[in-house]
């Protein structure tokens, strides 16, 4: 019931906005300063990439490019999961290098592949222009810094929660016509012969630990993950299980856009061998294969499906 007051908040604070209503700079909350640095470019080195330009909000804040492009068009090495359902969330980026949505909300400006600008170059921005000197001093009562300037950013993402799809319809509100039953024999799967309920539960699907489901090898596949950060051997190949909310519309999928469908995804998890062979520390809950026939791949993708959000009910 919680995260369905905060989405309610989260749509009127989006209505308003898109209304034009509360320009001002002495009229706006931490959240709406957020998202308008979200979607302004001046926090890149170019002035030409915001936030929002990986971060694709008709496709729920998510990139539709295996790899997206940073200033210069410079190519980056991951990529770029949705930006939704956050909140519960305990760590962030594939490798879970930050812990706090503050953190994760400034690394990007100074990444040199993405926005490539110093963060004291970023405050010097904010700091001489007119319109957000004096939004921070409104919502904060400071001139624009470091810290603030993650809080605000970090504010805006806390709010793009979802939990109205036609799954949570089902669920909590007892509505069999809300889902196919094809969507619920994939949920049956999703918990049962699928597996999948053991990395991906919870309000958002997701887990808290790192996972290595097989797409490290050391040759055609070397992105080494949460080995990355922790230098570990027993890191190799594992990363963030992500949420599955709106996953039918975040295409394409895992940590290097290798999938371009769900189905690729499915057929992937029901026999990872079959497309990589020789990987690396794979989790042994994917040592056999599923041995999912035609139907239930299907059901189980219309599962998946009826996760959408009903915001965004016209992209599936």
């Amino acid at each position: 019931m919680k995260k369905f007051w905060i989405i309610l908040l989260t749509l009127g604070i989006s209505l308003i906005i898109s209304q034009g209503a509360f320009k001002e700079p002495d009229s706006i909350t931490a959240v709406m300063l957020g998202r308008k640095l979200f979607f302004d470019p001046i926090l890149s080195r170019n002035g030409k990439i915001s936030c929002a330009s990986c971060h694709k909000e008709e496709f729920a804040f998510s990139d539709t490019s295996p790899i997206s492009l940073g200033v210069h068009n410079r190519k980056g090495v991951r990529n770029t999961p949705s930006a939704m359902n956050m909140r519960l969330q305990v760590a962030f980026f594939w490798d879970g290098r930050a812990t706090t949505l503050e953190q994760q909300a400034l690394i990007p400006l100074q990444n040199p592949i993405e926005m490539d600008l110093a963060l004291a170059t970023a405050i010097s921005r904010l700091q001489n222009n007119a319109y957000y000197k004096k939004a921070f001093q409104s919502v904060f009562h400071s001139v624009p810094n470091a810290n603030n300037l993650a809080k605000a950013i970090a504010s805006f993402e806390r709010t793009l929660e979802t939990s109205d799809s036609p799954f949570d319809d089902w669920r909590m509100n007892d509505n069999e016509d809300a889902v196919s039953e094809s969507a619920k024999r994939g949920f049956a799967i999703f918990n049962g012969k699928g597996r999948c309920i053991q990395c991906h539960f919870g309000p958002d699907f997701n887990d808290v630990e790192f996972r290595s489901i097989g797409l490290y090898d050391a040759k055609t596949l070397q992105d080494s993950g949460r080995a990355c950060v922790t230098k570990k051997k027993t890191d190799l190949g594992r990363f963030k299980i992500g949420a599955l909310r709106n996953i039918a519309i975040t295409a394409p999928y895992m940590h290097n856009g290798m999938f371009k469908t769900l189905r690729q995804v499915i057929d992937y998890y029901n026999d990872p061998d079959k497309i990589v062979p020789h990987s690396i520390n794979r989790d042994t809950l994917l040592n056999t294969p599923m041995g999912l026939s035609e139907q239930e791949k299907i059901d189980l993708e219309s599962f998946l499906v009826s996760l959408t959000d009903k915001r965004f009910a016209s992209k599936n």
